[in-house]
């Protein structure tokens, strides 16, 4: 039986799930939940999370896996040294103090380009600079980058999902020319197409765990793409909204569509291209209200086919992505009313709103008309919210197939959709 293992890097925890090749059937699934905030994890959790979730896996089923590909947090960045050792702590997805060097990225990258956001990895690696350990640094790696050169023992290999916001031309598969007169005096990864084989595991990783000899390890993905994987999505028009703490919706579309000004990006699948952003509405601010039992029961008293007439812009702090992309955006939480109920239904319909503004935006800009929305993260189980976003969106909005980003993970290594090719 030749099976495949997916390994999703989140900001919560660690998950590995192991395909079959037949019947695309999850063989097994485990899970490694980070105690700590993400501020608080490091490479070294990073690692034992990765040879936990390993050993973990079943020792009959590990003997049969053919290959493995990771996906890890986007911009989720560290440098090492020669051999592979951090020499500093990582710069997390969310980390903006790339804005101190906006200016002078500004100054040579094109107008409204992907990497002119404060949180993009080629602003982290010009703030970077200045550190003191960086000249002990010769490589600058994406978590994925970092956690699969631990399997094949190959550094400076990454892809182009992770490579894009480090400014990789995803169009013409290159290095850009202007990003050479940043000089740049460290190594930037070589860039590979998602799911490639790299190399075989390293002959005493294999051993220690019982992988076969010839198990490869492939190039991986970002978190989220992985999320799209997994969704079951596949034409033009398809979407995937993934409700987690945060909301990020990702349309798949013969056109692409980029824009810094409204934080839209988007990333080549094989001959189509993933186009979308991320707002920092979603969960995380529904949970500063309520708790995860109160959300179910509350939920279930809401008349979904009724418009909640409060106006809100749910967030935590100030500051959005996308659609509206405002550092100083402020939150719209009033007026608040007494009845729990009609709160969170106004909180509800104003991230769908939103859902909806996303991808009207996206479709402005030249991206395929949208035909269906797939859900992922933890919202896509609250049936009335999903009734009141299919209200909104007026197209059908259904659950993903799979939801783990592990499962889209698996579909890569075994090579599912690489270079536009079905295996």
């Amino acid at each position: 039986m030749s099976l495949y293992l997916g390994i999703d890097f989140g900001t919560s925890g660690a998950r590995a799930v192991v395909i079959n090749e037949e019947a695309f059937c999850i063989q097994a699934e485990v899970r490694y939940p980070f105690q700590d905030s993400p501020a608080a994890v490091t490479p070294k959790i990073w690692q034992e999370a990765l040879f936990v979730l390993v050993e973990q896996i079943p020792e009959e089923l590990r003997r049969e896996i053919k290959a493995i590909a990771i996906n890890g947090t986007s911009s989720t960045v560290l440098l090492v040294d020669a051999v592979g050792n951090p020499v500093d702590a990582p710069m997390l997805y969310n980390d903006a103090r790339g804005s101190l060097v906006l200016e002078h990225l500004k100054s040579v990258a094109p107008p409204n380009h992907n990497v002119l956001s404060a949180t993009s990895s080629l602003a982290k690696l010009l703030w970077m600079r200045q550190l003191p350990t960086f000249n002990e640094a010769r490589y600058f790696l994406h978590q994925a980058d970092w956690l699969a050169f631990l399997l094949h023992g190959y550094l400076g290999i990454s892809d182009y999902h992770n490579a894009l916001k480090l400014g990789y031309d995803v169009e013409d598969l290159k290095y850009p020319e202007w990003l050479e007169k940043l000089q740049i005096p460290i190594q930037l990864p070589k860039v590979l197409t998602p799911g490639t084989p790299i190399a075989e595991l390293r002959p005493e990783i294999a051993n220690k765990f019982g992988f076969r000899r010839d198990c490869l390890v492939c190039a991986g993905t970002t978190d989220s793409i992985a999320a799209f994987l997994a969704s079951g999505a596949k034409l033009p028009g398809e979407a995937v909204t993934s409700l987690g703490s945060t909301l990020v919706l990702k349309l798949l579309s013969r056109t692409r569509v980029e824009d810094a000004r409204y934080g839209i990006y988007s990333h080549r699948l094989n001959n189509l291209w993933l186009t979308g952003g991320a707002s920092n509405t979603g969960g995380a601010v529904l949970k500063q209200f309520f708790t995860n039992a109160e959300l179910e029961s509350l939920s279930r008293e809401i008349d979904a086919s009724i418009a909640s007439e409060l106006d809100y812009y749910p967030l935590l702090k100030a500051g959005d992505r996308f659609p509206i992309n405002d550092p100083n955006l402020p939150p719209r939480l009033s007026p608040r009313p007494d009845n729990p109920v009609e709160f969170l239904h106004g909180l509800l319909e104003s991230i769908a709103r939103i859902e909806t503004r996303g991808y009207e935006l996206l479709q402005q800009m030249g991206a395929d008309k949208l035909s269906r929305v797939y859900t992922a993260g933890g919202g896509a189980a609250n049936d009335t919210w999903t009734a009141i976003r299919a209200r909104h969106l007026q197209v059908p909005v259904v659950a993903s197939v799979y939801t783990e980003a592990a499962y889209g993970t698996a579909l890569l290594a075994m090579g599912e959709g690489r270079n536009g090719e079905q295996k």
